[in-house]
């Protein structure tokens, strides 16, 4: 782990090192959305606010946490910065070549590629791909029946803070066809890194997560270069590392945080496969080891860490308006009775799923981003659950017995490739054109 001289000089390196993304910003400045004082403005909004002045008593924590809220991906970014050279499908077809295969089929590889792929490549002395693997077997069943009905809900979550939502909004998503489009990459996403062999060098889940970090690098390239679209003084950089904490290990954290709240501080044999899993894939997005700590506790204190230093700034031009859009995207792949009728049941189940899992019930809340809560959508979120654990309970009884388990797995992987398809291939692009300079000067005002 770096020091924190070492840290803070390398967020200070991102100007020199890359002046063509970096080169306007000044990373002396506390942003606005990085909040540090020990009594916030305003009522308490999360169950986590009795922890505040515990956690921000480490001072060096919190100026490590300051510092990853200016931190980019320093790999991916050089790499996104040569987009006036290759264009951005150029980027796109010489980091597909490299993940499928390797960088050394590239003609004429930049050195920045070189450098991408072989950071993804330096798997850490920690990782177990064999625990991994296990992960994502025990992850597989989830994939395959719960995923599917809660992927909205879990979408909607990342809609609750303008400083980490605009880039959302920046892209193009307050249109209902491009938050189902995104919504779709991120299902894909974690559904690949889920199959066998996902995440080893040459598997989709690695090519998905180098895909994905190309994309987020892009929406900085393009923000940072278009001063009239992004206030740093307001919003920090765009997606910081920081900022892929809660999409990554939002999984992770509800596990930690129910195990810490029984008193537990290490995992079962159990949960440490699934914990790994999901911290390797966070290794391929790019984020650093620090911010994917492998204990309960310390994945407790980060993220609420991370959560108490995010300013709270709701802001309906932002939040609400992404909110709505998802809520509003078609997800099926066609507009047969079926699909009509899955579209249904899964977005009144993913309002309620979002309603218990990150805003404690809370209705007025959720009323207020826009998700609207009533009797049809308890009745089938209920009704569903029913349906949902039955089928949990019919695969976990074909995986405990040992002449069905392999059955059972081919049969889960099979249903994850067919939702796959439906998802249709993920686009993992972001194109300027179809930014909203409009949308960001009202936020930040």
């Amino acid at each position: 782990m770096l020091t924190l001289d070492q840290l803070q000089a390398k967020v200070a390196s991102q100007k020199s090192n890359l002046p063509a993304l970096y080169g306007d910003v000044d990373f002396t400045t506390k942003p606005e959305r990085f909040a540090d004082e020990p009594v916030l403005e305003g009522p308490s909004q999360s169950k986590f606010d009795h922890m505040r002045p515990q956690l921000l008593a480490d001072t060096e924590k919190v100026a490590r946490m300051r510092a990853y809220t200016m931190l980019g991906d320093t790999v991916a970014d050089a790499y996104a910065a040569l987009m006036p050279t290759y264009g951005f499908r150029g980027l796109i077809g010489m980091l597909k070549q490299a993940c499928d295969h390797g960088v050394e089929s590239v003609p004429d590889a930049p050195p920045e590629l070189v450098n991408f792929i072989r950071a993804m490549e330096a798997t850490p002395d920690w990782v177990d791909m064999k625990l991994v693997e296990e992960g994502a077997r025990q992850s597989r069943e989830d994939a395959a029946n719960y995923s599917p009905f809660v992927i909205r809900g879990a979408f909607i979550a990342t809609f609750m803070n303008k400083y980490s939502a605009l880039p959302m909004a920046l892209t193009g998503t307050l249109s209902s066809d491009t938050a189902a489009r995104r919504v779709k990459d991120t299902a894909s996403f974690f559904m690949t890194s889920t199959l066998p062999g996902a995440l080893e060098r040459f598997g989709p889940g690695f090519k998905s997560a180098a895909m994905v970090r190309l994309m987020h690098s892009m929406v900085r390239f393009n923000a940072l270069r278009r001063s009239n679209m992004w206030d740093v003084k307001t919003f920090g950089i765009p997606i910081p590392q920081v900022d892929q904490m809660p999409a990554g290990l939002i999984g992770t954290f509800l596990l930690a945080f129910k195990i810490t709240g029984k008193g537990r501080f290490q995992y079962t044999d159990v949960e440490r496969a699934r914990v790994e899993l999901s911290r390797y894939r966070c290794f391929l997005l790019g984020l650093p080891e620090e911010l994917a700590p492998a204990t309960p506790k310390d994945m407790v204190d980060m993220m609420v860490l991370y959560e108490q230093t995010l300013r709270k700034g709701f802001d309906d031009k932002t939040c609400g308006e992404l909110t709505r859009a998802t809520l509003a995207a078609y997800l099926p792949p066609d507009e047969k009775l079926g699909s009509k009728i899955f579209d249904r049941i899964e977005r009144r189940f993913s309002k309620i799923f979002f309603l218990l899992s990150f805003l404690g019930g809370d209705k007025k809340k959720a009323a207020d981003m826009g998700v609207k809560i009533g009797a049809l959508d308890w009745a089938t979120f209920i009704a569903c659950s029913l349906f949902i654990g039955a089928r949990k309970g019919f695969y976990a009884l074909g995986g405990a017995i040992p002449g069905l388990r392999g059955a059972t797995d081919r049969m889960l992987v099979k249903k994850i490739e067919r939702m796959l398809d439906s998802y249709g291939h993920p686009a993992h692009t972001t194109d300027a054109t179809q930014y909203k300079p409009a949308v960001v000067r009202q936020a930040a005002e």
